[in-house]
């Protein structure tokens, strides 16, 4: 039986198929509004799944009608006016990023955001270095901090600059507008897939059970390699990089090279072990 680490009521665990994890935002009244101690929760959470060898994929979601709404801006205001407030050096020593998911590079597992209802502000900053994005077709999606005097500054701006184009990026981080689900799927493509409300964590959990089905050596080198290919400035420098990462070195001296290929020989489906700790 898995123990996850304590955690407030904040985060709600769950584990709704094999070697899946999910993690639920659980302040629904407030949109769930990033707070401290979410954020602290997430990222303990998210250390232990990291290292949890039978657990290969971790849908986020967030309770109620809305994914997340970003960062708590009453909590923030105190700060400020109290002076007590140092934003650039929260970005520099936050290696993880808003919620502990916007800037998280270190993990090689798959990450699912099943996005309920949409997402403002940080919580579109965390939808951006997930994986794979799944959406209800009522979803809304906004950056408006400029509307608020703030920037969005943990890591989205370069990351929809990349997705969406300059001119795109630049209409939603400086118009503060909100887009669609369906804009943010055709237009701004930080959207996998739009489904029925009622049908996106169910979408995430069949996906998560589509991963699962692959071995979790090759999934997770290849996470590595799409992670270094966002970091290096060329091809060759991100193939070199890859080449030498310990989730290749795992993959290619492992046990399930050996049993992928060996069941493709004999005409069976593959029987995957969890993978070797790096």
């Amino acid at each position: 039986m898995l123990k996850p680490p304590t955690h407030s009521s904040e985060i709600e665990v769950s584990f709704p198929a094999e070697h899946v994890f999910q993690l639920t935002l659980n302040r629904p009244k407030s949109l769930n509004a990033m707070t401290p101690q979410m954020e602290a929760d997430i990222n303990n959470l998210l250390n232990w799944f990291d290292e949890e060898q039978s657990l290969w994929v971790v849908i986020i979601t967030g309770a109620g009608r809305l994914f997340c709404a970003g960062a708590d801006l009453k909590a923030w205001s105190n700060r400020q006016q109290g002076g007590q407030s140092n934003e650039q050096e929260g970005i520099v020593t936050s290696p993880h990023g808003f919620g502990a998911v916007s800037r998280r590079s270190v993990s090689s597992k798959p990450m699912i955001a099943a996005a309920n209802g949409g997402a403002y502000g940080g919580g579109v900053e965390m939808l951006l270095n997930c994986d794979l994005v799944i959406t209800g077709d009522d979803a809304q999606f906004a950056l408006p901090e400029v509307k608020r005097g703030v920037i969005a500054s943990q890591g989205v701006i370069p990351r929809l600059a990349k997705v969406a184009g300059h001119q795109l990026a630049s209409e939603m981080l400086l118009l503060g507008r909100t887009i669609t689900a369906r804009e943010a799927l055709d237009r701004f493509h930080f959207i996998n897939c739009v489904v029925p409300k009622s049908a996106v964590l169910a979408t995430a959990v069949e996906w998560a059970q589509q991963i699962v089905q692959n071995s979790p050596d090759a999934v997770q080198c290849t996470k590595r390699g799409l992670i270094l290919a966002g970091q290096h400035g060329n091809i060759e420098q991100a193939v070199i990089a890859h080449a030498w990462s310990p989730e290749s070195k795992r993959e290619y001296k492992g046990a399930n090279i050996k049993e992928g290929l060996k069941a493709f020989s004999e005409k069976r489906k593959p029987v995957w072990t969890n993978p070797a700790k790096l």
